[in-house]
This record gives structure tokens, sequence and C-alpha cells, in this order.
């Protein structure tokens, strides 16, 4: 299986904000496994994401009590934080303090006007992803799970971003070209193979 990864290059795009890090089919991580993140900063601070691929069982009124009826699903972000909610959305300029991350996506922003927009029925719940926790790394640490080809880089859009999917890993992948296609569908433990 190594000599098929060596022909492979994972580094489509350079790290960035509004790029997504998708992991190679066995990364042993289970925080990581299969998953799609959305880096939302990235500089030489380090860097900070969200799991786009691991929705929770909870709803946004499971976790936040006096949050406006809302059917919106809160994703598992990743390890760090859990107990913090992280949210990135459509709004814009509806929401102040708001960080465009891509053109059309932003991330964060005033947290009561978000509560009043949706109290007021100016927001749908495919408008705003909300995550427990966030992916982070610190200077340096991406670059070299990237060079030890734990992640490939690439491009993504506002649409894919928000898009639910039970089979969004792979679809992220098979989007990649056809060489990307085949370790979509390698097995998640070979050995059952």
């Amino acid at each position: 299986m190594e000599g098929f990864f060596e022909n492979i290059e994972f580094l489509i795009e350079q790290p960035g904000q509004g790029k997504i890090l998708i992991s190679e089919p066995f990364l042993p991580d289970p925080n990581f496994n299969r998953s799609v993140v959305l880096l939302t900063e990235h500089n030489n601070e380090g860097s900070v994401g969200f799991v786009l691929n691991r929705p929770s069982d909870m709803l946004i009124n499971d976790v936040i009590e006096d949050f406006p009826s809302f059917d919106a699903t809160v994703f598992m972000g990743g390890p760090v934080g859990l107990d913090q909610l992280f949210y990135i959305h459509t709004l814009g300029d509806l929401l102040e303090h708001s960080v465009e991350i891509m053109p059309g996506l932003w991330w964060g922003g005033d947290f009561d006007q978000l509560k009043l927009l949706v109290d007021t029925n100016q927001v749908q719940d495919h408008q705003v992803r909300f995550f427990a926790g966030y992916s982070g790394w610190s200077p340096g640490q991406l670059k070299g799970e990237i060079e030890e080809k734990s992640w490939i880089v690439a491009k993504i859009d506002r649409e894919q971003v928000l898009k639910d999917s039970k089979s969004y890993w792979e679809d992220v992948m098979q989007g990649l070209g056809e060489k990307f296609k085949v370790m979509s569908r390698f097995p998640e433990d070979p050995s059952l193979n």
C-alpha cells in the first residue's frame, strides 16, 4: 500500500484560509479518520479549522438552552475546545464582527444578532453550520502533517462546504480526479478486505 501513496501528489493546493484538508484513507487519528476540515485561519501562528463531516446527534437547541427554535445540527468541529460553540454562515454583514473566509462564507460574528435573526425567521438552517470544538495546529505542525501525506489540500466552494452528505469524504475525494477515486473506495479496515 505504501508504494501506491508514493506515486500520488497529495498537495493539490497550498494550505490557506478557505481551503480544505482531506484526510488520507488510513489516517489513524480517530478525530480525523476520513474527515474533511475547512481551514478558517492559517498563518505563522498556526491553523484553525472545523471538521465538516462529523454531525453529532444534537441540535443547536440541545446545546444552547435559550436559543430560538432552530432545526440545525451541531457538528463536531475537532478535538479542541469541545465546550465551545463556533459557527460558519452565509449571512455576511448581517452579523457584526464576522470574518469572511471565502467569497460568500463567514466565520463567527455577533451571537446575539444571530439569535435575533433566527427568532425573526430571517435565517434558514442551511445558512448556518454550528460546531462543538475545533481543529487546531501549532506553527509548522500542519506543514509537517502534509509532508507526511496525512492530508490532501484542495479548494472548495461555499455550496460544497455547506452540503449535507452521508458520503462527504468520498464525494470530495472523487471530485479530485481519477487517482483519488481509487483511494475513496479503499475499505476503512484493509484487513477486512
